[in-house]
Parts: structure tokens; sequence; C-alpha cells
């Protein structure tokens, strides 16, 4: 503004002395007149902007200040307002992603069908069978108490069929059941398909030695007890032990006296309450160590909570994992069991002692061998020694990485007892109609071949064969042949 009104002053002056200027200096004055005509003008442009650019902050503002949107916002105040909801949204998704870490959740699917030749004709429910069977499981970590990681585990299942097992039964095919998938809730009405709490446990994960520095601990204690399945913790094995993927005969997904021979003692649905203490060393990360103790209740009252700790199953595991055949990783494990009122195949209540091993070792890069021995030392089961040995071979060998071929066979030793008294077979599941009678003897032989082939990632079709010979102990038994489909969807 001096610089306008000096300007002016001086064309003033110069008009007010026309005397003393000359042609050129009057025609300079005139154009610096015009000039400072041209700046007011453009000085008048620029306040005018500025003030407008006033108004649409004080709009801005305003806009910003509210949290609606108004179509006669100024367009700055929309995408800010937009850019400012989607950085809302992003911070509510990390919160949410944040509050679900470590959170970890499988749901599957399998179905199957059956047909076995060699039972008699008019068997029970006929020698074709449809199941399915459902299983969600979430794994769920709590906030660390100081350097103790714990966390809860939750097991729901449902399905519906029965497939063969019962057929077998009755038939004296006691030894196996042909489809360990086969599952309804507590062998309710085949019209009922309900879901059940089939686990649910805490888990404590305790760095040892105690109060220790934590990333120099090299041990580990884990306290675990709730509602359990026991072959989760004792028995395990990575060739044979998922009978969605792997072997679908019992007695191969664990050992046939623990499991077939009811020495696990689990409720109706094949769980039971128990408490888990583990020591785990990994001071040499290749092969650690761990010793395991369980107490599980157990038996007709013991598994369903009513009288828990009356008569418990007690259980022992040692297991290491071994490098061998050039750093090829194997699991080996021993373990033992005691029943204090275990039940003899004739219904005795006495006491039940056993042991076991499990076993399995790659051999090269694609093939996985296993075995399984089980023998009771105290007590009479209608088989007393068991034993099972098998392979799983990767597709990888004939251009097929994520299919699989297995095959196994087992050796179900009749008992002594049971081998002295004579066994009858029924057709029907109500013991009214009479197939034939028997003396045991002998051992009860079964081998199951199976090829996995995945069609995606999720989805995985398994036909799958098994041949049974001298069922039950019965030398004059006719073999039987089971064939099934499996379709396992799992996410």
């Amino acid at each position: 503004m001096r610089f306008v009104q000096l300007s002016a002053a001086l064309v003033a002056a110069g008009l007010t002395l026309p005397a003393l200027a000359g042609p050129t200096e009057a025609a300079l004055l005139e154009k610096l007149a015009a000039r400072l005509e041209r700046l007011e003008a453009r000085n008048s442009e620029l306040e005018r902007e500025v003030k407008a650019l006033k108004g649409e902050s004080t709009e801005i503002a305003r806009g910003l200040d509210s949290p609606r949107l108004s179509e006669n916002e100024p367009e700055l105040t929309v995408r800010l307002k937009a850019v400012e909801k989607d950085a809302l949204e992003m911070k509510k998704a990390a919160r949410i992603a944040e509050s679900l870490e470590g959170i970890k959740v499988s749901a599957a699917l399998a179905t199957v069908g059956q047909h076995a030749a060699g039972l008699p004709q008019h068997m029970d429910g006929g020698s074709s069978q449809l199941n399915y069977r459902a299983d969600v499981s979430v794994e769920l970590p709590l906030a660390p108490l100081g350097d103790i990681e714990h966390k809860l585990f939750a097991h729901l299942r449902m399905g519906q069929g029965l497939g063969l097992n019962a057929a077998f039964s009755n038939l004296g095919h006691f030894a196996n059941t042909p489809n360990s998938l086969a599952f309804r809730a507590s062998g309710a009405n085949p019209d009922d398909s309900v879901a059940i709490l089939g686990q649910a446990w805490y888990q404590a994960a305790i760095p040892l030695p105690f109060l220790g520095f934590k990333p120099y601990s090299r041990e580990t204690l884990e306290l675990t007890f709730g509602k359990m399945d026991i072959f989760g913790f004792f028995d395990q094995n990575a060739a044979a032990g998922d009978e969605a993927k792997q072997f679908l005969n019992s007695v191969f997904v664990h050992n046939p006296l623990l499991d077939a021979g009811r020495e696990a003692g689990v409720d109706a649905n094949g769980f039971q309450p128990g408490f888990v203490a583990s020591y785990l060393n990994h001071v040499d990360k290749a092969r650690p160590w761990r010793l395991s103790m369980g107490v599980f209740g157990a038996g007709e009252r013991g598994a369903n909570y009513q009288r828990s700790l009356s008569s418990p199953l007690l259980m022992v595991q040692a297991e290491k994992q071994l490098k061998l055949f050039g750093g090829l990783s194997g699991n080996y494990r021993a373990y033992g069991w005691n029943r204090s009122q275990g039940v003899d195949y004739d219904g005795t209540l006495t006491r039940h002692t056993g042991i076991g091993a499990s076993m399995d070792q790659r051999i090269g890069d694609g093939i996985r061998v296993f075995g399984r021995y089980g023998k009771l030392v105290n007590g009479e089961l209608p088989f007393n020694q068991a034993a099972t040995l098998g392979a799983e071979f990767s597709g990888s060998y004939w251009n097929r990485g994520a299919d699989a071929f297995g095959i196994a066979s087992a050796w179900l030793q009749s008992g002594k007892a049971y081998r002295n008294a004579p066994t009858t077979a029924w057709l029907d599941d109500n013991q009214t109609l009479v197939a034939y009678s028997f003396v045991p003897q002998g051992a009860e032989k079964l081998t199951e071949i199976y090829y996995r082939y995945r069609l995606s990632p999720q989805f995985e079709l398994t036909p799958d064969f098994q041949y049974v010979t001298n069922g039950g102990g019965n030398a004059d038994a006719k073999a039987v042949k089971v064939f099934a489909l499996r379709a396992n969807i799992a996410y």
C-alpha cells in the first residue's frame, strides 16, 4: 500500500509540474500510471480470492467438525472425510486382527460309503452303509501370565450313521471296526443329528526353570485339564492316526487294545475327563524328548463325570524324536496303562495293566513307515496282544505330490481265557438271530490299502479296501472284503 501511495503521489506531482516534464518524462509517467492501475485491479482480484479462500476454509472446517456428509459441502471436505473413514476402518480391522491373532480354527466334513462282501445275506442293516461326520475345533490363546503361555481348546462333533461297525461286532469281528469315521451322538435315534462338545480343555506351557529367563529356556512343563481325546496326548502316530485322511480301520488309527479293546474307557462319544502333565526337553532341538503322565475318568460312570475319580485310567508315556537314515525324522513312543476296574471279556471287573509302543519313521523323502504294539499284562480281553505295521508313500514318486498310497497289516492274538470259551455270533443288533457258535483260536488278521487323491487343497477322495481273515478268532469264518470310498473336505 505504501508503494501504491508513493506512486500516486509521484503521478500527482508530475501532473502539477507540466512545465518541468518533457515529452519523454510525460510518456513514462503515463506508463507508470497505467501499470499502477493494473496493479490496483490485480490487488482487488487477489483480495476477492483471499476472501473466497477464507470462506471455503471456514466451510471446510465447519464440515469437518460435523460427522455427516452433505451434497453442499466442498469436494475437499468430502474427500477428507472419505480418507478419515478409510483410516478408521483400517484401524478397526487392525484391532480385530490383533484380537484374533493366534486363534486357530479348523473344520472338516467327511462322508464314507462302504460295502462288505462275505457277510451273511440276511444280516440286520444290510452289507452296504453310508455315514458322515463333521468336526469343528477352535484354539484360543489367552493373555500370557508372565512367561507362561496358556490357551483354551474346544472341539464340536456331529454325524449320522454307524457304518458296518455293528455288523462286524455282532459277527465276532470284535477286534476291528472297519469305519473309525462312523459317529452318532451317544447312540441316539438315527434320525437325530446332534452336535456335541467333544473336547474342552485348558493348557498352560510353563518354561523351566521356573521364573528363569524365557529366551534361554529349553525345557517346558505343560499342564492340561478338561474333557479331551486321550489319543491327542498318548499313542500318537504321524502315519496312522487320522481316520479322515489315512487308514479307516480302528486297529490302524490307534493301539487296538486301547481303542477297539476299550481299555481307554472313553464315553459313548469317544471322550473323557482328564489331567495331563508333560515335561518337554528340547535342549537338542533336532532330537527333543518328552515324558507325560495322564489321569483320566474311565468306564461307564467315570468317563461321563459321574464318578470320574473312583477308578481312573493312569497313562504314562516316554517319547523321543530321532534323526535316522541320513537325517530323516522319526518319532518313537513307549507307554503303559493301569485301570483298577478294567472290564474282562466276560464282563468281570478286575485290574488291567498293559504296555504299548508306537513309532513312525521316514525312510525316504516320500516314504514313512509305522508300527504299533500292545500287550495286556493283567486282565483278559478277547485279544490280549496286537501288532500293526504299514507304510505311506507320497505321490511325488508318480508326479502327484499331494496324493498318497497307504498299506498296512494287523495281527490280533486272541486271549487264553477267550480261547477256552465258546462264542456266539448274531445276525442282528438285538442279538435274537443266531448266526453260528465257534471256539476261538489263533489271531484275527487284517490288511488295508487306500489311495488318497487330492482334487483341491481342501477336497480329497480316498478309495479304500480292507481284507479280514479269521475274524474274531474263528478259523472257519469266511474272509470278509470291505470296499469304501471316503470324501473329505477340510479347512
